[in-house]
Parts: C-alpha cells; structure tokens; sequence
C-alpha cells in the first residue's frame, strides 16, 4: 500500500465524544470489533489459543498468566489491530507511521492483588508515543479488577515513580474504565494506569496490545514470527500495520 499512514489519518471512524475523551483524559472504552451475536464463537477461539501455545509462549506471572503473539493464533483475530476507530487514535496520538509493537492475552487470576500505577512508556524513549489497547474478553467490572486511569495524566511531565506517593493505593482522582464483554479500551500509553485488584472467584481475561513509532522498538518481531498460513490471509494493510517487510510478495516462510 502507497502512503497508508496518510490513507488512515484522513479517515474519520472514532466518534467525536471517544477522540475528545481520549484527548483530554488519555483513554476511553468502545465498542469492539467483535459483534454481539459472535462473542461466544470469538470466546472458544481466545480459549483454544490459550490452551494451545507452546510452554515458550505463555508466562505466568505474580498475578496474571499472559500468552503471547495473537498475531499468528488464527483468524478470529485478525480485525482487532486493524479496527478503523483504534487505527484512528493511532494516528491522532502517534501522529506518523506506526506498527505493532504487542497483541497478547492476558488472565487475570481470582483473588489478585491491585497492579501498581504505571506509564507504559517513557517520554524520552524511541517507542513514545505509544497507543494501548484492551478487548475485553469477560466484563471489566469494579470487583473483578477492571483498569483505574488518573484521568488528565498522559498531559503531565513525570511518572507516578518519580512522586512520593503509593503506588498501588486507591486514588480521589481515578476512573474506573468497566465495561461490557466485547467492549475495546484504548488510551495514551503515557496516562498513569494499573489493574485493581481481582476481588471475584472468576479470572478476568483480555486482549491487550500496543502500537508505537514505525522506527521504534517492537515487544514481539512479527515479520520473524509471521508463518506463511498467516502472511497469506492477511490484507495488505495488515501487514503493513506489522511492520512485515515488502508486505505486497508472496509469502517465503513456513
């Protein structure tokens, strides 16, 4: 694709209220890219991802177990990084060319404690600006650990590091942001956010990824990782998006 960057910015597929919340607080929750009627579908595709990758994918951590690269994980989630309304905010945040940098899935275990209030990228770095996406997979709900922002943050100069205050304590100024299952969390990767605590008996499962700079650093090379079955299948300006190098050849790799 010739010039896709400017082919995207000149396209108009966020609403007004979701760009100007996204401006003036550095986050806001839309509808998905994944109707109503084909959740449950959508849901068996996540499960059997999960249940299938290779032990060299999948990490399990203090409070959440994450498998990695939903790029190559089948065609049910191909239309998530290429969503126009996400693809929208990418280019009114990052403001230029950008690539994928991460789609991995997250569990959130039952009974887990709050995540510390973080940025996901420092200012100074060659991945800011940098756009965070969450699908919710189940509903992000007060009790189950949905994700708090600091509403406005994404505008200040430091990290909730570089203060003196408790990082993992409940704040006056925090947003919630819940929703139902199916609904996509997009924010400024640069707007002071964490999960709260797990309080139900249930996990709570998502979707998450990031897009960054097209000359900056990816958590996940998907042109090394890309397998033909995919490369094949993918429209042009998916691949572009990756980052895929001469994304208009046949496929090479097995």
């Amino acid at each position: 694709m010739r010039d896709w960057f400017s082919t995207l910015a000149a396209t108009s597929s966020l609403p007004e209220d979701a760009a100007s919340d996204l401006a003036e607080r550095g986050f806001v929750v839309v509808p998905g890219p994944v109707l109503p009627e084909d959740m449950d579908a959508f849901v068996g595709a996540y499960t059997t991802a999960m249940t299938s990758a290779s032990h060299e994918d999948t990490r399990v951590g203090t409070t959440s177990t994450r498998v990695n690269d939903f790029v190559n994980r089948g065609v049910a989630f191909d239309g998530l990084y290429v969503f126009p309304p996400l693809l929208e905010a990418c280019c009114r945040i990052i403001g230029r060319p950008f690539r994928l940098s991460s789609l991995l899935a997250r569990s959130l275990r039952p009974h887990s404690a709050a995540q510390e209030l973080h940025v996901d990228v420092a200012r100074d770095s060659v991945d800011w600006p940098l756009v965070g996406f969450i699908l919710m997979i189940d509903d992000f709900r007060v009790d189950n650990g949905a994700t708090r922002f600091v509403p406005g943050s994404h505008r200040w100069p430091g990290a909730p590091e570089d203060d003196d205050i408790d990082v993992r304590a409940d704040r006056a100024d925090q947003v919630l942001a819940c929703g139902p299952a199916g609904s996509l969390l997009i924010f400024n990767g640069s707007t002071w956010h964490g999960h709260t605590a797990n309080g139900s008996d249930m996990p709570r499962r998502s979707l998450q990824g990031a897009f960054i700079p097209r000359d900056g650093r990816t958590a996940t090379d998907f042109a090394e990782r890309m397998s033909a079955a995919t490369r094949a299948r993918l429209a042009p300006l998916a691949l572009e998006v990756l980052g895929v190098p001469g994304a208009s050849s046949p496929a090479t790799r097995e």
